[in-house]
């Protein structure tokens, strides 16, 4: 098991994946990171399905020399796997599950919430649609998961 570190002193960038099919949404959450005053600096890698966050994340293909995230924001409905397929791959995969992983999704029904916690999503976040409420929700992520929250070093080595 790999050691933590704080992120909250830490002045090596912080490594998000982004799960996310919609350019539009990409685009608030970019500009919603950009906007953010918190201490971390964020490096936002996207991709936009399902099969390719599984590649990202065990880094194959193109994606053989990306950083390991130190969180990932996902979406629900995305081509190919949705994601909370995407979800229980990690979980199952021993390299991949202590990953945080947020759900951030337009879907607010019950039935896709009680999925994604039952595949065991660290949080379930419903997009706004106006971009400040966007902003809002990215730097109360920021603040929580990158500064508060000790989350495991995979720097080192790659995946845990």
């Amino acid at each position: 098991m790999s050691s933590g570190s704080s992120r909250r002193y830490s002045t090596k960038p912080v490594d998000i994946l982004l799960v996310e099919d919609n350019p539009g949404d990409v685009r608030l959450v970019r500009e919603a990171f950009a906007m953010t005053e918190t201490s971390s600096k964020t490096v936002l890698h996207v991709v936009n399905s399902g099969d390719d966050a599984v590649k990202f994340l065990r880094q194959v293909a193109e994606y053989a020399t990306v950083p390991f995230p130190d969180l990932v924001l996902m979406d629900l409905n995305l081509p190919g796997r949705d994601g909370c397929d995407v979800l229980e791959t990690i979980r199952d995969d021993p390299q991949l599950r202590q990953l945080p992983v947020i759900m951030v999704t337009g879907s607010g029904a019950r039935e896709d919430v009680v999925r994604c916690y039952n595949a065991r999503a660290n949080a379930y976040l419903t997009k706004p649609t106006d971009s400040d409420e966007f902003a809002s929700i990215v730097e109360a992520v920021e603040r929580f998961w990158l500064e508060q929250v000790r989350l495991p070093d995979h720097r080192s080595d790659g995946p845990p």
